[in-house]
C-alpha cells in the first residue's frame, strides 16, 4: 500500500523560508508525477506545485516556491521562500499517473499525505 508521509511545517514570519518533505513507501516516485497541493480554512483545495518530467507552479507561488526530488531518497521537496500570511493553509503531497486528468487537477492524484500545517504570520 502506498504511504505518504508530509514533514516541516511549521510557524514562520513572513518573508521567512520553510522546506517540506513528503517520503513516500509503497512506490517509486520517479515513476509518477508528483504534486503539492495546500487548503486554507474555509477555501477549497489549490494547487501549488507538480513535476513529471517538467515542473509547473500556481502563478501565486511562482518565483518563490520550487519543488525538486531526491530519487535516491524517494522523497519530494516544496521549497518554500519570501513566505506571505495568504500561504498559511495545510499542505499535502500527492502522486498518480499522467494522461487522467491535468497536472493541476486533484484527480489526477491516487495517493496523498495526510498533510502538514504551515502559519505565517504578519
Amino acid at each position: 500500500q502506498v504511504q505518504l508521509v508530509e514533514s516541516g511545517g511549521g510557524l514562520v514570519q513572513a518573508g521567512g523560508s520553510l522546506r517540506l518533505s513528503c517520503a513516500a513507501s509503497g512506490r517509486t516516485f520517479s515513476f509518477y508525477a508528483v504534486g503539492w497541493f495546500r487548503q486554507a480554512p474555509g477555501k477549497e483545495r489549490e494547487f501549488v506545485a507538480g513535476s513529471t518530467g517538467t515542473r509547473y507552479y500556481a502563478d501565486s507561488v511562482k518565483g518563490r516556491f520550487t519543488i525538486s526530488r531526491d530519487n535516491a531518497k524517494n522523497t519530494v521537496y516544496l521549497q518554500m521562500n519570501s513566505l506571505k500570511p495568504e500561504d498559511t493553509a495545510v499542505y499535502y503531497c500527492a502522486s498518480g499517473r499522467l494522461g487522467i486528468a491535468p497536472m493541476t487537477s486533484s484527480r489526477l492524484y491516487d495517493s496523498w499525505g495526510q498533510g502538514t500545517q504551515v502559519t505565517v504570520s504578519s
